[in-house]
């Protein structure tokens, strides 16, 4: 399913209607209004950026360790960048990160007991902030809309191949002149 179609836009692609430019507009202020309040949140009660508080979140509700992989399919965020979190929340001890008895090449990652207890201590503030800001203005019916809305858009999102699949764009080459023949 998709919205109504438009003209072109100056490079030859789909425009955007006013509408869809609104809706777009208004979800990218709104998105950013939340995570800078959220990320405000958890660096003054946990010392923790929104990155770290996801990966603590999804230890903190698994049950047992996750790959690194595993967490990665839950956190938009680069594997290097990922990496360098993990080994952060490690070197604080809120994290441990170890080999997989059941694959070698695997990293099992386990909240420790001061992980869950920092997960606990920031996880108030965030729902608070996450209420008041989010959901207080709409209602129930809202909510199922929104959600049903996000996760189609979220789906086929994730449905798109990553960008490190997309072919590499080949610069073009330097025209050439005509090297000078060789005289004997």
């Amino acid at each position: 399913m998709s919205g109504p179609h438009h003209d072109t836009g100056p490079d030859g692609g789909q425009a955007l209607g006013p509408q869809q430019l609104g809706a777009y507009f208004a979800l990218m202020e709104a998105v950013s209004m939340l995570q800078h309040q959220v990320e405000q949140q958890l660096r003054t009660e946990g010392d923790i950026s929104y990155v770290q508080f996801q990966l603590l979140a999804r230890l903190a509700t698994a049950d047992g360790p996750l790959t690194m992989t595993q967490l990665a399919d839950g956190v938009v965020y680069s594997r290097s960048g990922l990496t360098y979190q993990a080994g952060l929340l490690e070197k604080a001890g809120l994290i441990t990160r170890g080999p997989s008895p059941d694959d070698e090449r695997a990293t099992l990652v386990a909240i420790t007991e001061d992980g869950q207890a920092l997960f606990g201590r920031v996880l108030p503030g965030h729902t608070e902030v996450t209420h008041r800001l989010l959901f207080e203005p709409l209602t129930d019916d809202d909510v199922h809309h929104l959600g049903d809305i996000m996760t189609r858009v979220r789906d086929h999102m994730r449905a798109q191949p990553p960008r490190s699949a997309a072919p590499r764009k080949r610069r073009p080459s330097p025209v050439s002149s005509p090297l000078p023949s060789a005289q004997a």
